[in-house]
């Protein structure tokens, strides 16, 4: 099929690469001329595992392209629209600019036979207004929205572990499965909705993963406050069938470019629709969150003896997770920033999020290496649990440090094997010995 895909972002770029691996004719429009350029030549301009591969192997074969000009996009039957919807600046609400632009740009090319596709995370009641608008032209417009991970993108588009199709008209659900045949018949499921169940799909998972992540957080302060093991805490729970153990890891809580706008703009439109006392524990699920980053931020400064001023603090990690260069609202960054303000000097290293970590905190030192990064240190903070912090040598990092102290805000260490390195352990919701 002759497919475009509007926006060549995270969730654009990933799913233009992946319909052309699933055998479509795919045209990415994006207004960023250099963006374009670059995803032309086949270089992503972020860090997502195994996307370049995908990248570059749809466009040897020819059935993938990239274009700032709408005009050639006219030809396509299906337009997907994956553009940002981040968090506006007067309000907790998601700004919807680029979506509006989206379809403007893509009204002229509308007609008959022809199917918007949202895949953005909007409020519910978009899609609606949306379909209003296009009305006219004799196009429909549906909604499928997408529940990709950072990190495991690629994996998530071709193997998903549902389709969720929010349509009015039978035909428009014959093309979407059309779209995802080879989904489909390899036994992914598909729930065909309404235009509002299949918006609220999204934003209700990412605010159920939310409060998980902030309960599991919550129960580390009674844990702090109890002498309790947190980490032992979670796995009792984690083994009840009805709980299970995916996101229970307590630490310093969630960040990135999705959960942290999508529960503030699903409380704010809860408010618009009247029924915001619904949702009124979501505050106190970003309260939670928030609360974990200034608690490191704390357990450093007792660390230093109660002053940051004129120490040295090395930080693994400034990506707001592992396997991912994306440093939108990092909480180990804010921790990381807020330990300079109080007058340390910072140092920060991670494997792939450097770039974009010096751009927008450029008062931050950084680091060539892990083990660079700890030169001298008075203290450090494992903020992003990837690998390589993980399974670094404690022995070798200690030699390192001036004052060998280690805050796990992850949990991710094994405590044993740094105490037995020299090293003073701390950890979110653990016990000091």
């Amino acid at each position: 099929m002759r497919i475009s895909v509007v926006g060549t972002g995270y969730l654009g770029a990933t799913h233009a690469a992946c319909m052309a691996e699933l055998g479509h004719d795919v045209v990415g429009l994006d207004a960023d001329p250099a963006k374009v350029a670059l995803l032309s030549r086949g270089e992503v301009p972020f860090w997502e595992p195994g996307l370049d591969e995908v990248l570059r192997r749809a466009l040897a074969t020819g059935r993938l392209s990239f274009t700032s000009d709408p005009a050639d996009i006219a030809d396509c039957v299906i337009h997907f629209v994956c553009v940002g919807t981040p968090q506006r600046s007067d309000s907790p609400a998601a700004d919807l600019a680029q979506v509006n632009a989206a379809v403007e740009a893509l009204l002229p090319h509308l007609g008959p036979g022809r199917l918007l596709v949202g895949k953005s995370t909007v409020p519910v009641g978009t899609a609606a207004g949306i379909a209003q608008l296009v009305q006219g032209t004799g196009a429909h417009v549906a909604w499928n929205p997408e529940f990709l991970r950072e990190g495991h993108a690629v994996e998530d588009t071709l193997r998903p572990d549902r389709l969720v199709f929010g349509v009015r008209e039978a035909e428009d659900e014959a093309i979407l499965r059309q779209v995802y045949a080879p989904l489909i018949e390899s036994g992914v499921p598909v729930l065909v909705t309404d235009y509002a169940t299949a918006e609220l799909v999204k934003v209700s998972a990412n605010a159920f993963l939310a409060t998980k992540i902030s309960f599991i957080n919550a129960m580390a302060e009674v844990c702090e406050a109890t002498g309790g093991d947190i980490v032992t805490l979670s796995a009792a729970l984690g083994m009840d069938p009805r709980i299970g153990p995916q996101f229970l890891r307590a630490g310093l809580g969630f960040g990135g470019g999705c959960l942290p706008k999508d529960i503030r703009a699903f409380m704010a439109r809860a408010g618009e629709l009247g029924v915001d006392e619904a949702l009124m524990f979501l505050r106190d699920i970003d309260d939670i969150n928030l609360r974990r980053r200034q608690h490191a931020v704390d357990l450093a400064v007792t660390a230093l003896d109660g002053d940051a001023a004129g120490r040295i603090v090395a930080v693994w990690g400034a990506a707001f997770k592992p396997e991912s260069d994306d440093v939108r609202d990092s909480p180990a960054l804010h921790v990381a920033q807020a330990l300079h303000d109080s007058g340390a000097r910072v140092v920060v290293h991670d494997p792939r999020a450097m770039a974009n970590a010096q751009r927008l905190f450029p008062a931050l030192a950084y680091a060539p290496s892990a083990l660079a990064a700890t030169e001298d240190a008075d203290v450090l903070l494992l903020l992003t649990e990837w690998r390589e912090y993980v399974d670094a040598d404690p022995a070798e990092a200690a030699a390192r440090m001036r004052h060998p102290v280690v805050i796990d805000a992850r949990n991710a260490l094994d405590p044993q094997s740094w105490r037995r390195a020299g090293w003073a352990y701390r950890a979110l919701g653990r016990p000091a010995s």
